[in-house]
């Protein structure tokens, strides 16, 4: 179970700064969409030439042009690029296939998917790497999760690995472990504490016992 940092609402000095106090306890680091909307993939490229070892995560949530928007986000350093699983099959077939070219990796985000056990079989048909459940920041003013998403997702998840995201705190990150995610993604969980690097380092070690 890998645990993997989400960066949403910070400049490049911002996320620089958060990431080198809790390299050490996170796999992956995410260029959140706000970030690259505000900075543009120049984040991705920083983040990647500051922390080499890590791999970092374009968040572009790719509804268009898949094939396209992949290299570009590859050419910057990415290793991993979102797809919206709402996106059709013909574009994150795209996606996959030069994601396949470079070693580069896949994540659907089921963000606002009706179905979600159809379309996670669908996106795993396809060949993503990972199926993400995601309850973004206005479900989570609404007070839904993606505990029980993630459960009905990995009843159907055959081949890719299954990730979850939105909302996820220390008191909650127990729950989450319990339905065995092969990515816990948090973003406010630990950049909205006042100790993001205790918060970071329990958070590995109880994903670490999984």
């Amino acid at each position: 179970m890998k645990l993997q940092l989400a960066l949403d609402l910070v400049d490049i000095a911002g996320a620089k700064a958060i990431v080198a106090e809790v390299a050490e306890f996170i796999d992956i680091v995410e260029i959140g969409t706000p970030v690259v909307i505000n900075e543009g993939l120049h984040a991705v490229k920083a983040i990647k030439d500051a922390f080499p070892a890590l791999t970092v995560l374009a968040d572009l949530k790719i509804m268009d042009a898949g094939g396209y928007e992949v290299m570009k986000a590859v050419e910057a350093g990415a290793g991993i690029v979102t797809v919206l699983g709402v996106s059709d099959d013909s574009t994150i077939r795209g996606a996959v296939e030069e994601a396949k070219k470079t070693g580069a990796e896949i994540l659907v985000d089921l963000i606002n998917v009706k179905d979600l056990k159809a379309r996670a079989a669908e996106v795993d048909a396809l060949g993503v790497d990972y199926v993400c459940v995601h309850s973004g920041y206005d479900h989570q003013a609404e007070g839904k999760n993606s505990f029980e998403d993630l459960r009905a997702i990995k009843s159907v998840v055959t081949k890719a690995k299954t990730a979850i995201a939105g909302g996820i705190k220390l008191g909650t990150l127990p729950e989450v472990i319990a339905a065995n995610p092969d990515l816990v993604i948090v973003g406010g969980g630990i950049t909205g504490e006042a100790d993001q690097r205790a918060a970071a380092a329990e958070m590995k070690r109880l994903v670490s016992q999984a």
